[in-house]
């Protein structure tokens, strides 16, 4: 019987909306993040003048972009924390309501 439930859950339109919601987020984000750190590796590896630039006293543009990457790492997961308060974690809570009541009804 739960497997019932969980099949036709998964077949209906909330649960859709929210593997959309849930992607429309995370696909894109991480096609981002992917390309911003290929070019800090791509640079680091063959534009060695630039990225030996220096700013700052000893701080090279190398540097820079390493420690931006620290940076966008928590920048992602802030987003992503926003993203899910707002657009996915209400219907995720809806269908685990929608669920338990499901199962627990039969």
């Amino acid at each position: 019987m739960p497997g019932e439930v969980y099949a036709t859950v998964q077949a209906g339109e909330d649960f859709q909306e929210l593997r959309r919601r849930f992607r429309r987020f995370a696909f894109p984000m991480t096609a981002a993040f992917l390309g911003w750190y290929l070019l800090y590796v791509v640079l680091s590896g063959w534009a060695r003048d630039f990225m030996g630039t220096e700013l700052v006293g000893s701080i090279n543009v190398a540097l820079v972009f390493g420690l931006l990457q620290f940076v966008s790492t928590f920048l992602i997961a802030w987003l992503y924390s926003r993203h899910a308060d707002n657009k996915t974690d209400p219907l995720a809570a809806k269908l685990r309501s929608e669920l338990e009541e499901a199962s627990h009804g039969s």
